[in-house]
């Protein structure tokens, strides 16, 4: 049985508006249920909670970053979660909500009961959806974003592959709306890419393409393949699980165990 983390953000998961892409959400789990009916077992790590709390709710008052960020994915997480149950639901499959912090990794008990919990939902054939509570962290024990979040997640539970679906098909020579720019295909161990990074970050997360390469590249350095790939392609995830090498996508070869 292979072992997969599916981490997604936040501009595949909500429109400009802020409301939920129910589109691209049918899609994405509409995958993940094919790959449970392979016999894959799957971890999805979610992002999209402070952006779908942000389009129901205009704030009486100014917010600093921190209130704001608690009241939008205090709203965002509940509307996130249910229908990700009703989506799953549709196809007899029960997914179990984790909201982690930091904390929950930084000792030996605190990580040992996180890697059981999570091992537990997923030998129970339950889909976890992980996300940071955001209501709860504080900005300095907080996760880079989810990028770095997954990337513990896929060591943690010695996972086969990581999939990181972005906005861009992965990493490109330049940048992705430069049409000289080229999709690197393929990161091998000893690659040095740190040139073609860009240093913006997502319009509606906390992280960017340099966090996603970043993160890559240590979970490869530890035997798991990674994936940055455009998670609003048809069929993305299933193509980059199964051909790799002939998807639009940007893949880490992990170093040999």
């Amino acid at each position: 049985m292979k072992r997969i983390i599916i981490k997604v953000g936040s501009n595949i998961l909500t429109r400009p508006d802020g409301k939920p892409n129910v589109t691209n959400m049918s899609r994405l789990v509409d995958q993940i249920a094919r790959l449970h009916s392979f016999g894959y077992q799957v971890v999805l790590v979610s992002s999209g909670a402070v952006a779908c709390g942000r389009g129901e709710i205009a704030p009486s008052h100014t917010l600093d970053d921190t209130a704001q960020r608690q009241l939008y994915s205090s709203i965002g997480q509940i509307k996130l979660i249910n229908l990700y149950a009703q989506l799953f639901g549709s196809y007899g499959i029960v997914i179990g909500q984790v909201l982690t912090q930091k904390d929950n990794f930084t000792t030996t008990e605190a990580y040992k009961n996180q890697r059981s919990c999570m091992l537990t939902m997923l030998n129970n054939g339950v889909v976890p959806v992980v996300n940071e509570n955001d209501t709860a962290s504080l900005t300095e024990l907080m996760f880079t974003d989810n990028d770095e979040l997954s990337g513990i997640i896929a060591t943690m539970l010695d996972a086969d592959m990581l999939v990181i679906l972005s906005n861009v098909d992965g990493i490109f020579s330049g940048s992705p709306s430069d049409p000289d720019s080229q999709l690197i295909r393929m990161v091998e161990p000893d690659d040095d890419i740190q040139d073609y990074i860009a240093p913006s970050r997502s319009s509606l997360g906390r992280g960017g393409m340099g966090t996603k390469c970043g993160i890559a590249l240590k979970v490869a350095a530890k035997g798991i393949a990674v994936v940055v790939a455009r998670g609003d392609r048809q069929d993305i995830l299933i193509n980059v699980i199964q051909k790799p090498f002939e998807t639009p996508c940007t893949y880490f070869k992990p170093h040999i165990k």
